[in-house]
């Protein structure tokens, strides 16, 4: 990276879940895990929960194979460095960056993703539907621990894991600075998203996520999802054996998701998306800071 060139970024946020954003088409940015880290820092860095690297998916080799479906590449990095599947808030927020750049236009559009291509609509009244595949649900009894409380959790896994706990106060969870325990300890071998969900209404319900990585977020898109499939089982109205659409309201700290499961496992997810700030890295403090 040369020490004389300014790197572009933006900051973007969806229901607050917040994003440092590198346009980088070419794939020429050597983003390492402690320079992430330290563009996530929050006070001697930019700040954000993670980061969105843009990069057209023919030139990064992890999309290569889905260049024909969707051009452009979300390689998402959680705030600590370390690389993750799938961020459902980062995608509306990278569909947004693209329509913010001019890559494209209100309508539909399709996002490589480690977890797979994502279909995104971008609606003229801003909010953004991203089309979240199927949610898996693995078999098996998973308790999380907050403290001396203990509770039963739905495992789902939307392309990342979750642990899916219902609980009577969102208070129970604790500070969630630290990933809250969970057993067996083989039902997560790389580590949880973990939700504690209370009842806010009918098929309306509300969230506090510890995610893996990042700690407590003010919001996850593929925890909301998980939420979600979770209290749609919970609550007998499972798509895939009632024959009709489950939508639910999510409440996340930094505002509301509205997820759509269809009878055929397919979920949406719509929400906000904005882009707050634009301007040029410092390269040389990236690459002092990373030394």
């Amino acid at each position: 990276m040369s020490t004389r060139t300014p790197i572009a970024f933006l900051k973007g946020h969806g229901t607050e879940n917040d994003f440092v954003i590198v346009p980088d088409p070419d794939n020429v940015i050597d983003l390492s895990p402690a320079a992430v880290a330290a563009l996530c820092d929050r006070r001697a860095g930019i700040g954000g929960d993670g980061l969105l690297h843009v990069v057209r998916s023919a030139a990064h080799p992890e999309a290569k194979g889905m260049a024909a479906e969707a051009e452009w590449f979300m390689d998402y990095r959680n705030g600590d460095g370390s690389i993750a599947e799938m961020c459902g808030n980062g995608v509306r927020v990278f569909a947004r960056y693209l329509q913010h750049a001019g890559h494209t236009t209100e309508g539909d559009l399709a996002i490589a993703t480690r977890g797979g291509v994502k279909t995104v609509h971008i609606a003229k009244d801003g909010d953004v539907t991203v089309g979240m595949g199927k949610a898996r649900l693995p078999e098996g009894d998973v308790t999380v621990s907050v403290g001396e409380r203990s509770w039963p959790a739905r495992n789902v896994n939307m392309g990342n894991p979750h642990a899916v706990a219902f609980v009577d106060d969102l208070a129970h969870a604790g500070d969630l600075y630290s990933p809250p325990p969970f057993s067996p300890a083989s039902a997560y071998p790389d580590g949880v998203n973990v939700e504690f969900v209370v009842d806010r209404g009918p098929r309306h319900v509300a969230l506090r996520v510890h995610e893996r990585g990042s700690g407590e977020t003010r919001s996850c898109g593929t925890g909301a999802c998980a939420v979600a499939v979770a209290t749609a089982r919970r609550d007998g109205t499972d798509p895939t054996v009632t024959g009709a659409p489950a939508t639910y309201t999510v409440d996340v700290p930094g505002g509301t998701l509205v997820i759509t499961e269809r009878p055929d496992g397919e979920i949406e997810m719509t929400g906000p998306a904005v882009i707050v700030a634009e301007g040029e890295l410092d390269a040389d403090w990236l690459e002092t800071t990373v030394r």
